[in-house]
């Protein structure tokens, strides 16, 4: 299988881990009326796929779910954070497998599901793990690259595709702040909801952040300057801390969901991960012939 093809199933991946963290609110995460992951938690008891699972859920989980709950937002963050930046692959998808095997024996056998969608996404992460799909668009390869004297090449390409990533994502959450009240504590959303694909939802503050991010991405891009890498990461950073910290508890400033939230943080790593590497020295160590040779394949 191709780097492009595989590229592209692990940004199919990502993009469904990050679209389903949007409805995983706290701070009881549905526990309190029922429904949300608390209501998809609970039927693992009432439509019990693997009996010992179900056991923990009923005995383990549920009288402790705020907690799980918190797991499962920081789980399924960081899966589709590391696989839309395309770092450590590897290890995301020995986590994706996981989640998915536990989401499967919650709800396989409930009502209205589709046990193969579990099946699948199970094998996706089997493919991931298996095979090498960083090769484009990764922060693994810049760091690969790093080792071969390229890094500063690698890292200025990252992240300016990142920068054009989110100047578009900015335009696009610009637009649908319009279509709703300019500063809703829940914004406009770009995407199409009724497919479940989206980057988030987003108010005019919202969107004017993501364009400053990007502002910062693009210029330290092409300046080869970390400090403006730097100060894109902090600042994205600071943007998912704000939304966390407010979601379910009070007006979201940037009118964001914990989608909104892993998107900022997906370009928070792109901007500390390449950073270090902008302005370095390109240069061969003795070593690149052989890794070169290594990563021909």
């Amino acid at each position: 299988m191709s780097g492009a093809a595989l590229t592209g199933l692990r940004i199919l991946v990502g993009l469904e881990w990050l679209y389903n963290v949007a409805w995983k609110t706290p701070p009881d995460f549905g526990e309190n009326s029922g429904g949300g992951l608390y209501g998809f938690t609970r039927a693992a008891v009432e439509h019990p796929v693997f009996p010992p699972f179900s056991w923990l859920v009923e005995h383990l989980v549920l009288p402790n779910f705020v907690l799980f709950g918190w797991l499962t937002l920081v789980v399924e963050t960081v899966l589709a954070v590391l696989l839309l930046t395309g770092t450590l692959v590897r290890v995301a998808a020995l986590l994706g497998i996981g989640q998915s095997l536990a989401i499967c024996f919650s709800v396989a056998e409930a009502p209205n599901e589709w046990p193969w969608s579990y099946f699948m996404l199970i094998g996706i992460h089997v493919v991931l793990l298996c095979t090498w799909s960083t090769r484009y668009f990764a922060v693994d390869e810049v760091r690969a690259q790093s080792h071969l004297g390229s890094g500063p090449g690698a890292a200025a390409a990252l992240l300016r595709t990142w920068g054009i990533i989110l100047a578009l994502l900015g335009v696009a959450a610009l637009i649908a702040s319009f279509q709703t009240d300019r500063w809703a504590s829940i914004g406009g959303l770009v995407g199409y909801e009724d497919l479940e694909v989206g980057l988030g939802t987003y108010n005019l503050a919202g969107a004017l952040a993501v364009l400053v991010v990007a502002a910062c991405a693009l210029a330290g891009a092409i300046l080869r300057r970390r400090e403006l890498a730097f100060a894109g990461a902090v600042l994205a950073g600071a943007a998912a801390a704000s939304i966390y910290l407010q979601s379910g508890r009070t007006d979201v400033w940037l009118g964001g969901t914990n989608t909104s939230a892993a998107v900022f943080l997906c370009a928070a790593l792109v901007g500390a991960a390449t950073g270090p590497v902008l302005d370095r020295t390109p240069r061969l160590g003795r070593s690149a012939p052989k890794l070169l040779r290594r990563r021909r394949y």
